[in-house]
């Protein structure tokens, strides 16, 4: 077998045709006898051991038994027509139930109703165990492939690829065919073989074989890892290898000395002291920008740790060495917040900055044009407006992504482009991310963290209340009310169901207009079908302290900074990710004062739900919720469109095998290290298959 034959279409393939191959290319991906190979089984089966009807404790198990049919009858009619029968061995009795084919299955049992061998799995109905279509199992039955079939793999299907006899049991049969009828063939590997024999490896070809197939639990287990060592070997060595080549191919403005704007601001302008993080992260930024190379780097921070101010100070930098800069967010309420934020703490200082959105009026966006095409506007600050074609820069020497999970890739493409070479990236999540996804998903960034909160900061205390503690959570919020502070109540909005959840909303209004009567109390509502307008006249109020509570929907999710605002209330809590509700806690502790997340939940609660809103209460960290979360849900909810592909893995999980990743990595940066170009002998297999993989996958890590 070599790597052409792996490529010969599916429907070549004994027992296929065009038919079923038009099936297996829909339903699954499957185009070549290499996808059939790479098709995974999700688990397998044991049929080596023998059960008692005695030992079934719960369902979800497949189990073999063997025993005697004592009897059976056909019931109901037409659709709910079915055939029931009873098996014994001796320990207990269960029922077989079939809804299909039960003519055939009749048949059987006339021929075969002692001694008999069936494989299923038990389900409690009515308080007694039954199977549903039981597999029959004949003992004197050859084994037409020579195949072990003691360890029987089952595949993900669909009910499409069943009508076409592709059932799990189908699938199995075809890559039993293929396996079996080329065993002795040569078979291409994709590491090299002393790699192979120093990690105590299987060849490839014995662990494909051994991932359908498995002769014994321990093979499976072998076949596993081996399969695993090259999705992440690979995924590793690809993002290296990018940012090896970005950084040959794009050379970088070099901003060669820190001057007066960065200065005069540093000692005059800033009103409190960096943390050390912020100072660390800083000299990280700035070894880059006078490198040469252009910068990709990812900034991480938890909430309210100070990214913006850095951002700032590096856009300073940037203004010193005659470069302009830009700072791209995914919203007009955050990037309005950055512009007044910067302005703000800029003062009097002779920087141009200015705001772009989609709602910035014509006349207004015309000078914004001219200014950045002349120059004297030094610091943009928009939304996706920034990447419009008709917005051109004199000289873009850094742009600065907020939140760059919410932009998609050819976004940021276009802000990539948008000088020659391209600007400097600096990508900004108040989202933390486990170091094992970060090593996955931006392994081809370098990383800052800002792991540490400004001096004064109190950690927000969280509390899980039920609603039948409404009358103290009430309490709560007039005791901070009383205290001259202010409170958020966010309501979830999900898409499914806008209508109802508004109606919600409006009744959460309601309920705290009542609570809180006008006139010693003002309640304001923002929630996402209002008008731009009408959002920022309620926000305003709020921010201005001319309303004591806001009820809202999550588009106070990210960037809002109301340091008077020292209660956060989720109502619903439980139906919120982690993520987000770390995110909406992070709205308020931003001033002075002790501040609280208060989780609002019904008393009935899932096991997940339970164990989110635990974590919220055990911690502040978001490394640790991230990494909570991280488990929970699993990485593909956790990115949004970046390298999404990257997660696709077919065998790997990258937090369970988190170990693997890390080893991996390291493998792939030392065998780089030594051999960039990988043209030394030993890394020939590395290279051609490195290569291949290169040219069939499109990255995007070039622009973040």
């Amino acid at each position: 077998m070599n790597e052409d034959f792996l490529k010969t279409p599916i429907e070549y393939l004994k027992g296929v045709g065009p038919k079923r191959a038009e099936v297996l290319r829909r339903e699954f991906g499957i185009f070549t006898y290499n996808d059939l190979l790479y098709y995974f089984p999700f688990r397998h089966v044991d049929k080596s051991t023998v059960y008692k009807i005695c030992d079934i404790q719960t369902e979800g198990n497949y189990m073999l038994f063997k025993g005697d049919i004592t009897g059976y009858q056909i019931l109901g009619e037409q659709r709910t027509k079915r055939l029931a029968a009873q098996f014994t061995d001796g320990t207990g009795t269960i029922e077989l139930v079939w809804f299909n084919g039960i003519k055939w299955i009749e048949d059987v049992l006339k021929q075969r109703h002692s001694n008999v061998t069936i494989f299923g799995k038990p389900t409690l109905f009515n308080n007694r165990w039954n199977i549903s279509h039981p597999e029959i199992i004949d003992p004197s039955a050859k084994n037409e492939t020579n195949i072990p079939d003691h360890f029987f793999p089952l595949y993900n299907t669909s009910d499409k690829a069943k009508k076409s006899g592709l059932d799990s049991k189908g699938v199995a049969k075809l890559t039993a065919s293929l396996l079996i009828q080329h065993k002795y063939s040569i078979f291409p590997e994709y590491l090299p073989k002393e790699l192979i024999e120093n990690h105590h490896l299987l060849s490839l070809k014995e662990a494909l074989f051994n991932i359908h197939f498995p002769e014994n639990q321990e093979k499976l287990s072998a076949a596993t890892l081996r399969l695993k060592f090259d999705e992440l070997f690979y995924t590793q060595l690809k993002l290296l290898k990018l940012k090896i080549l970005t950084e040959r191919k794009y050379r970088g403005h070099i901003f060669s000395h820190i001057g007066s704007s960065f200065n005069y601001f540093y000692h005059n302008r800033l009103k409190f002291e960096l943390t050390g993080a912020q100072k660390r992260v800083i000299k990280e930024i700035y070894a880059d920008l006078g490198s040469g190379r252009q910068m990709n780097r990812l900034l991480q921070g938890d909430v309210g740790s100070g990214k913006t101010i850095t951002a700032l100070l590096v856009m300073l930098i940037a203004n010193d060495n005659g470069f302009q800069s830009c700072l791209m967010a995914p919203t007009e309420i955050l990037a309005t917040q950055h512009y007044e934020n910067i302005r703000k703490m800029l003062g009097d200082m002779p920087v141009g900055v200015a705001l772009l959105t989609g709602s910035t009026k014509t006349t207004e966006r015309r000078e914004i044009h001219e200014g950045i095409q002349n120059g004297t506007i030094r610091i943009l600050i928009g939304t996706h407006a920034l990447i419009e074609n008709d917005v051109v820069f004199l000289n873009l020497g850094l742009a600065v992504i907020d939140e760059q999970h919410r932009f998609g890739v050819e976004q940021r493409a276009k802000l990539w482009k948008k000088n020659s070479p391209p600007p400097h990236i600096l990508v900004m999540t108040a989202t933390p991310i486990p170091r094992t996804l970060a090593m996955t998903v931006y392994g081809d960034l370098d990383v800052s963290v800002i792991d540490e909160l400004p001096k004064g900061r109190k950690p927000i205390i969280t509390m899980h209340l039920f609603e039948r503690d409404r009358l103290h959570l009430f309490g709560l919020m007039k005791q901070q009310i009383d205290l001259g502070r202010q409170v958020f109540v966010v309501y979830p909005l999900i898409k499914e169901s806008e209508t109802l959840d508004l109606l919600d909303l409006q009744a959460g209004f309601e309920a705290m207009s009542h609570a809180f009567p006008l006139p010693h109390y003002a309640v304001g509502m923002v929630h996402g079908q209002m008008k731009p307008e009408e959002k920022d006249y309620e926000m305003n109020r709020f921010s201005k302290g001319e309303t004591n509570i806001l009820v809202s929907t999550t588009v106070i999710e990210v960037g809002i900074d109301i340091p008077n605002a020292t209660m956060m209330v989720i109502e619903n809590a439980e139906r919120f990710g982690l993520s987000q509700l770390h995110q909406l806690r992070g709205r308020v502790g931003r001033g002075g004062e002790q501040s609280y997340c208060i989780l609002m939940s019904g008393d009935k609660l899932s096991t997940e739900g339970r164990q989110r809103l635990h974590a919220m209460v055990s911690t502040n960290d978001g490394f640790e919720i991230a990494n909570f979360d991280l488990k929970l849900r699993g990485p593909g909810d956790l990115q949004g469109t970046r390298q999404s592909g990257i997660l696709d893995f077919k065998i790997a999980d990258i937090v369970k095998d988190e170990k693997l990743v890390a080893y991996t990595r390291n493998l792939a940066k030392a065998i780089l290290d030594a051999d960039p170009n990988l043209t030394k002998p030993e890394n020939q297999i590395i290279a051609t298959r490195l290569q291949e993989l290169m040219k069939r996958e499109k990255f995007w890590g070039m622009i973040s």
